[in-house]
């Protein structure tokens, strides 16, 4: 036996500090990458300002270009990604201001991001991708399910007008929930069970798409009164917003009823079990459909603690996304014409 097999957190604390160098290097080496191609796009640009007489001397320029770095540097400087390149120039003028938290990005993030043509949206991704590490393939989920438009769905931060200063329940909730990755077919004979327990399965991936800052709590999580036992569908924490959520799954429309249910056990969870330090409990029902009028009428209009979302069982495409966004987006101006008239 050997004198390392005696201490084997030596091993392990030596072998963190080797794996944690090889991060540093490599996203010092990534970074190092994405800022010379910025550099590059800006020399491009630079070039053909400077020979604007000419009209071809873009298409002229880096076709040349490429061949010479081609014929130096290998592979990696086609024409294309020359002119992703400045492309990338023409997208981020300002990206050496404020770089170090988007470091960790590498130029697949920025390539997928740059493709996004609303620049409010373009931040978001690039903000939330550094922050919450996101990999490419998720980001490529998030920008092709239109994640930040369906953040913008949320009808009390339409109501409301403009943006809190602090964060708020209604900016973290989306409306579609897309979960395409549960493998459930969009057929009317699923339970609520069977869509519980797939997103216990995918646990992770819901959280991804349920959004940032969420704690699962439990599931069936019950709460009892002197006389009777509830059970909640799916219970969380927002350690950013410092509040439980409730979430209730419904296989059908959103109904009164659930409305009802569900501002029941709002109340009684903040009684039962919100902490003192805690912020009041939200509670979403997940519905395949909404009634407009349902919402109108009922506690859903003027409560900041209930909220009502649907969901997608398969991945749309974003033209779909897009015109369901559309509809959304122009009920909440209806609903804000009548609350203004009021």
């Amino acid at each position: 036996m050997t004198k390392l097999a005696h201490r084997p957190d030596f091993y392990d604390e030596v072998r963190a500090l080797l794996n944690l160098a090889r991060q540093k290097a490599y996203a010092s080496i990534n970074f190092a990458m994405v800022e010379a191609y910025w550099q590059i796009g800006r020399r491009i640009v630079e070039e053909e300002q400077n020979g604007k007489e000419r009209a071809d001397y873009g298409a002229f320029l880096i076709k040349e270009l490429s061949r010479q770095l081609t014929g130096e540097f290998g592979k990696g400087f086609t024409v294309a990604n020359l002119k992703n390149f400045r492309q990338f120039y023409l997208t981020f003028p300002d990206f050496q201001i404020g770089y170090a938290p988007r470091s960790f990005l590498s130029w697949s993030h920025y390539r997928l991001i740059m493709r996004v043509d609303n620049p409010k949206a373009r931040a978001y991704y690039l903000r939330e991708a550094a922050e919450q590490n996101w990999s490419t393939r998720q980001l490529e989920r998030n920008i092709h399910t239109l994640y930040y438009e369906r953040l913008l769905t949320s009808s009390k931060k339409a109501l409301a007008g403009h943006v809190p200063e602090k964060p708020s329940i209604a900016e973290f909730v989306k409306d579609p929930y897309v979960l395409e990755f549960l493998n459930i077919p969009e057929t009317p004979d699923i339970s609520e069970r069977e869509l519980e327990t797939a997103i216990i399965s995918n646990l992770q991936h819901f959280l991804l798409e349920f959004g940032k800052g969420f704690s699962f709590v439990g599931r069936q999580f019950r709460i009892s009164t002197e006389t009777s036992h509830f059970y909640i569908d799916l219970v969380f924490y927002n350690y950013l917003l410092k509040c439980f959520v409730l979430i209730d799954l419904k296989t059908e429309k959103l109904t009164h009823q659930a409305i009802g249910q569900m501002d029941m056990y709002v109340r009684m969870f903040d009684d039962l079990k919100r902490g003192e330090d805690d912020n009041p409990t939200v509670g979403i029902i997940f519905c395949t459909a909404k009634d407009e009028t349902v919402v109108k009428y009922s506690v859903l209009k003027d409560s900041e603690q209930l909220f009502a979302s649907k969901y997608r069982l398969i991945l749309p495409t974003e033209e779909e996304l897009a015109a369901e966004i559309e509809r959304e987006r122009r009920m909440i101006m209806e609903r804000r014409a009548a609350y203004r008239a009021n």
